[in-house]
């Protein structure tokens, strides 16, 4: 319920950035966050919202100090500050990532995302891969969820940055049922078939 509040008002503020008819649940986090363990960081998540995912992130041993949060909501920036003290929170559009020198370039193992890439432009989407794996290790992976029934980046994305998407399972203890892709490089992805 502590979340409901907060997700309401930016909801109301800015519906399209949201993009969502309720928060995200524990086991939405749970799903997303299965394949992350303590021994794979730095990690970065983008759009974390209320801070569901953040929370699952932690409670599978990320460190806070290990975390760096991507939110373009103040609501949630300060929301988010407030509820994981320690976590580095950066109030920025993701789509600029590749532009802000955050990090090392291939210095993070994994991302996880809440980001609403249904609603956004192809550009846009471009841009947050193209930022997020700049700063990946070879072997990252972009963690990314959806309500639609296929990847929510398009196959023709995917080719032109040379990425491979598999679904890696599915929930529907989730308002709307969701499903999770892990994104690979395709240098680097197993011998699953892509989604």
């Amino acid at each position: 319920m502590s979340d409901l509040l907060p997700f309401f008002r930016a909801w109301v503020t800015d519906p399209k950035k949201v993009s969502a008819i309720s928060p995200s649940s524990p086991a939405l986090a749970r799903l997303i966050t299965s394949e992350v363990t303590a021994n794979q960081t730095p990690v970065l998540e983008l759009g974390p919202g209320t801070g569901v995912f953040t929370r699952a992130l932690l409670d599978r041993g990320v460190r806070p100090d290990d975390l760096t949060l991507i939110e373009a909501g103040p609501q949630f920036s300060k929301l988010l500050a407030d509820r994981y003290p320690g976590v580095r929170i950066v109030e920025m559009d993701a789509s600029r990532l590749g532009n802000a020198q955050l990090f090392q370039p291939g210095s993070l193992s994994n991302a996880i995302s809440g980001l609403p890439l249904l609603s956004m432009s192809p550009r846009k989407i471009i841009g947050i891969l193209r930022g997020t794996f700049g700063y990946l290790r070879e072997d990252g992976a972009f963690y990314q969820f959806t309500y639609g029934p296929r990847c929510p980046v398009p196959s023709a994305i995917l080719s032109r940055l040379d990425l491979r998407a598999t679904r890696i399972g599915t929930t529907v203890r989730n308002m709307p049922p969701s499903s999770v892709y892990k994104i690979e490089r395709q240098n680097r992805a197993t011998d699953r078939k892509p989604a």
